[in-house]
């Protein structure tokens, strides 16, 4: 039974990770699509139905709403955490798509929740310019999309782990690699969400914030990340590490 019930199951976190994930680049930028009375992004960061009581309230709800996908979106990522609860409570062949899921239910509380603050921090008034700065942007969103398939994107989603459990076959061991976009940075996927979160003609000071704390998640995830990297791949990693920069593409100097 499992065989049919978790792949479907794997297919269906996907799909809502996929509808998250398209969904955030309106939200970000504000993108307010409409088919007769109905608004594709009816929530964004700079509009939206929310009215915080104060800009503090405002400031302490969206900083708690970053701070809660963070910890869900790292946490959840560790081996510890993996080890204990696919001992007791989520089946091995389920884990990855059950952690997209909950990512993706965190950035729909986000979606929801957010307060919008709409103090202007700058405001680039030259259309062709703005134009130029939101294709940035959304080259930084399509550089991460990129990077996930250099590596192994239905891996990273939960998808492959499902279809080996239905077809009965075995994963192989993971071996390191650094394809394309890996030889530059180590870490291309934050590189092209700080791009798309950063570069933008208007920048209020909710997007600010968003920006911020999208920084700060990445300086701490990408910590962590290196942390298991190092313990499953060892001196090739480290040796890897010695080479590459982690998100600017900048040659290193000789120690």
């Amino acid at each position: 039974m499992s065989r049919i019930l978790f792949p479907l199951y794997g297919v269906v976190c996907y799909l809502i990770f996929f509808a998250t994930f398209i969904y955030m680049i309106g939200f970000v930028h504000g993108f307010h699509f409409q088919l007769g009375s109905y608004y594709f992004v009816p929530v964004a960061i700079d509009f939206g139905n929310n009215t915080a009581p104060s800009a503090a309230a405002a400031f302490i709800i969206n900083a708690a709403l970053i701070g809660l996908f963070g910890v869900q979106h790292s946490g959840m990522a560790r081996r510890g955490f993996k080890a204990v609860w696919t001992r007791i409570l989520v089946p091995q062949a389920v884990e990855r798509s059950t952690y997209v899921l909950a990512s993706s239910v965190c950035l729909i509380v986000l979606f929801i929740f957010w307060q919008p603050m709409t103090g202007v921090v700058w405001s680039i008034q030259n259309e062709m310019l703005g134009q130029v700065l939101i294709a940035a942007s959304l080259l930084g969103f399509g550089l991460l999309l990129v990077a996930s398939f250099l590596i192994n994107h239905f891996e990273l989603f939960g998808l492959q782990q499902v279809y080996l459990h239905a077809t009965g076959a075995t994963a192989r061991p993971i071996a390191f690699k650094s394809p394309g976009l890996y030889k530059l940075v180590r870490h291309p996927i934050y590189a092209g969400f700080l791009i798309f979160a950063w570069v933008t003609p208007v920048m209020t000071v909710g997007h600010l914030l968003f920006a911020m704390g999208s920084f700060i998640y990445v300086l701490i995830g990408m910590r962590f990340e290196e942390r298991d990297l190092v313990n499953e791949f060892g001196d090739t990693y480290t040796q890897y590490q010695g080479r590459v920069r982690s998100l600017v593409p900048l040659p290193k100097g000789k120690a």
